[in-house]
């Protein structure tokens, strides 16, 4: 993944500036953070040469870094005078530029004042240690919460079955703790009552069946209808995975209400019944949005990191890594996963916080012990036979199978997803959610491997075979020692297992298809992960009896011919579900360092790496997109893929709005009275106006954002004695001749707000070299000139819209700005 360095520095001592690709500029004191080195974009822009310069009380001229007016006296930002200036209207893109700048000025002025006292030095180490703390409280919250909803989850998807009539809060594992031996197929267990048991009836027979099976169907209605009802009411933004507007999100994008409280609480409610409701879905996804509702409501309480979207980035990267540590108990995973496939932005301190807060994570959640074991992972493996090289072939080939089933769930449920955006379907949410609930109880409860926690089907498949009477280790063979149990014919209940066990895969691939996306929490690595255990199982037996059958093969004489247990059909199992998940995400390192955490299997880390390369090219040479890519596309969300290559031949001129020929609002920098810039704002949309000289001239003078324009003149109407509507507006910087001598009301100078450094292209400029500039600097938008003289602005909605139009796509998916 591309990264882009955001510490731009820029001085703009006359309009007449000169950009020097390489140069460094210091903020003439001196910077011990050492954050001040740059590299400047040449803008190609020429400023008007009669323009006065502007020296500070030192006799020097003043600096501005990335356009916000910073005095070497007082090292502060005029602009944070007026209330708002530096925050974003919600489904806005934010200026990475900007907030970085900002913060680098901040830091400036609090290393500099350490030396004036103590309790400014107590300031500067408390800034310097605030991230720290930040990712600490996350990571502390994010261990609680997450063992919470376990312990919940466990709990009420047992309330399906039975309950517990000593203690009705115990899960049936708690419950039966006594009797010591839990197996997949419930044996007698005293202290657990099933519900045909508390009316009377017996635990077996068809009166109990009928009984166990209206309960687990009313149960999964209950906790459906709950959770819908919970997330249409509260909090709207809690359904669904989260992943795709979390990397949204990341990558720059506001979303108001998103991360906030509500969505946090009716999001680990929801989850818990949707998760108990017995739906195709997983909570792993979930987690991650839910540790980062965390991190983004902690944020606030360091100003640092609240008041400015840029640096929140940071803290909600490592949330994200958090999320993955508790859901999989994977902190190295989740930290991966952050940096490959969420983050647009991140640097090595964030790499550094985000282990951190994955590692606290992690710990807690330990120390929690939801699930009852020594263990934190979710499906830790006993064996640790070594692979056999031969097995790499069915290794690849379950690879290829995992990116065939990754894509067909993809299609369909994209498919079926912009059927519901566009249909009187998305109208009924909860109806929806009760009809998926419905078919799904109905048709899970009659097969066994459907009926269970979709959890413990997994580790069900992962398992090896030992004295047990699942079906699934029927076979025919004489049992001295659990730990050499050699190869032998599979018995009926193995055969018997395997068509159960297809007709589970077909079941749940299609209720996935239908769920993932419904108006619930719902995640979806634990339905991909059982979409690949069921083949990788099924072909993991299949190898085994091959080598049982023709033991003196070529194939298998050399490898299998001194080992009593050859072949371990729970890695098979253990292979394919990387596949499919690796498949359906697009995860490559992560998905591997996840799933040697989440099985304790590092011996099969090249099995695993072979399925996931395999299921990826697999995936790319069937379809363009993982699925949270393809659910930001159908969103319309503005999200420049980083991975993403351009390979067109189009010119900036080409892009930029308005075309040739047509009028470009422009704002000039001291001919336009307060009138005429509010009838320009409400004449148009732009969320911002180049400033030129005059109109005739059109030379660039700076670039001015709406939402500011709008705060300063309601301000200075509040707070300027004398501003009327035919008060002169002043962008020059220093005044001009019009301070000077004003006739009428006073004039209005809002030279604090302008950007005297806007990121600039010529006409003439590549799209290539455009997109990298907007993908590595994260831009807003950029100016367009021409010899100097303003022609047009891209914004980051023009690009992504050419884009699209280049792919012979529909430009007009991309809907916000």
């Amino acid at each position: 993944m591309e990264r882009f360095p955001l510490k731009a520095t820029k001085m703009a001592a006359t309009y007449q500036s000169v950009y020097k690709k390489g140069t460094s500029q210091g903020n003439g004191h001196g910077d011990p953070s050492g954050e001040d080195d740059m590299v400047n974009i040449n803008t190609g822009s020429q400023r008007a040469a009669d323009t006065p310069t502007t020296p500070t009380s030192h006799g020097t001229f003043q600096l501005y870094e990335h356009g916000t007016r910073y005095s070497d006296a007082s090292a502060t930002c005029e602009a944070d005078d007026i209330p708002g200036i530096g925050q974003y209207e919600d489904f806005h893109t934010i200026d990475w530029q900007r907030d970085i700048a900002r913060d680098r000025m901040r830091h400036r002025y609090i290393v500099k004042k350490r030396q004036d006292s103590i309790w400014d030095l107590i300031k500067g180490a408390h800034d310097a240690w605030s991230g720290w703390v930040c990712v600490l409280l996350v990571g502390i919250c994010t261990g609680v919460v997450a063992g919470v909803i376990d312990i919940g989850a466990s709990w009420m998807t047992d309330l399906k079955f039975g309950i517990c009539p000593q203690a009705f809060w115990f899960n049936r594992e708690q419950c039966c703790w006594s009797n010591d031996e839990i197996t997949f197929d419930r044996e007698n267990c005293s202290e657990w009552l099933t519900w045909p048991q508390v009316f009377g009836e017996s635990r077996d027979g068809p009166g109990a069946y009928i009984i166990s099976y209206l309960f687990y169907i009313v149960w999964a209605l209950t906790f459906a209808a709950l959770s819908a009802s919970l997330v249409r009411m509260f909090a709207p933004y809690a359904c669904g995975s989260g992943i795709p507007e979390i990397k949204t999100i990341l990558s720059g994008f506001i979303i108001r209400g998103y991360l906030g409280k509500w969505t946090l609480i009716i999001k680990s409610v929801g989850l818990i019944l949707s998760v108990s409701a017995g739906l195709s879905l997983g909570k792993e996804g979930p987690m991650v949005h839910i540790a980062c509702c965390l991190g983004n409501i902690l944020s606030y309480l360091f100003p640092k990191y609240g008041r400015n979207e840029a640096k929140k980035r940071e803290i909600l990267s490592a949330a994200a890594a958090a999320g993955v540590s508790v859901a999989f108990g994977a902190p190295i995973g989740g930290v991966l996963f952050s940096l490959e496939e969420v983050s647009y932005y991140f640097p090595l301190k964030t790499l550094w916080r985000s282990f951190f807060c994955a590692l606290i994570a992690a710990f807690i959640l330990r120390s929690i012990n939801p699930f009852g074991n020594e263990h934190l992972v979710l499906f830790y493996v006993e064996y640790n036979k070594p692979w056999k090289f031969f097995e790499l072939i069915p290794f690849v080939g379950l690879g290829i199978i995992g990116g065939c089933i990754a894509t067909i769930f993809i299609k369909a449920n994209i498919y079926w997803c912009r059927y519901r955006k566009y249909s009187k379907l998305g109208q009924y949410p909860v109806m929806e959610v009760l009809v998926v609930t419905l078919v799904t109880a109905i048709i899970a409860y009659p097969n066994p491997y459907t009926r269970m926690n979709t959890s413990q089907l997994i580790y069900l498949l992962f398992n090896q075979c030992g004295i047990s009477n699942s079906p699934l280790c029927d076979y025919k063979r004489n049992f001295t020692d659990l730990n050499t149990i050699e190869n032998a014919v599979a018995g009926d209940g193995v055969y018997r297992a395997m068509w159960l066990l297809t007709l589970a895969l077909i079941l749940k691939l299609v209720m996935t298809v239908f769920t993932f996306g419904i108006k619930v929490p719902c995640g979806l690595f634990i339905p991909s992960l059982a979409l690949g255990a069921i083949p990788g199982r099924i072909v993991g037996i299949g190898v085994e009896q091959l080598a049982n059958k023709y033991p003196k093969s070529w194939l298998f004489s050399g490898e299998c011919s001194s080992d009593d247990d050859c072949i371990t059909p729970g890695l098979y199992a253990m292979v394919g579900a990387a596949a499919v998940l690796g498949g359906v995400t697009r995860m490559t390192v992560s998905l591997v360092v996840i799933m040697f955490e989440l099985t304790g299997g590092v011996r099969y880390i090249v099995p695993l790496m072979a399925a996931a390369m395999a299921s990826k090219w697999v995936g790319d040479a069937l379809g363009k997109q993982g699925i949270y890519d393809a659910h930001i596309a159908l969103n319309g969300y503005p999200f420049l893929d980083s991975k993403d290559e351009f390979q067109h031949t189009s010119l900036a001129a080409d892009v930029m709005q308005p075309k040739r020929n047509e009028t470009l609002s422009v704002i000039t920098q001291d001919s336009m009275t307060v009138d005429d810039v509010e009838t320009l704002l409400k004449e148009t949309e732009h969320n911002g106006y180049p400033v030129v000289v005059s109109k005739e001239s059109q030379y660039l003078v700076g670039f001015v954002l709406r939402r500011d324009l709008n705060l300063a003149i309601a301000n200075a109407r509040r707070t300027i004695e004398g501003i009327t509507g035919q008060s002169v507006v002043i962008f020059a910087v220093g005044g001009g001749p019009t301070l000077a001598n004003p006739i009428g009301p006073p004039p209005l100078p809002l030279a604090r707000i302008l950007d005297l450094a806007p990121i600039t292209v010529t006409d003439q400029t590549p799209m290539e070299t455009v997109v990298d500039m907007f993908r590595k600097l994260g831009l807003r938008q950029t100016l367009v000139t021409h010899n100097g003289r303003l022609l047009g602005v891209i914004t980051k909605k023009d690009v992504l819209r050419h884009v699209k139009q280049m792919d012979n796509e529909d430009p007009n998916s991309v809907l916000f700005n």
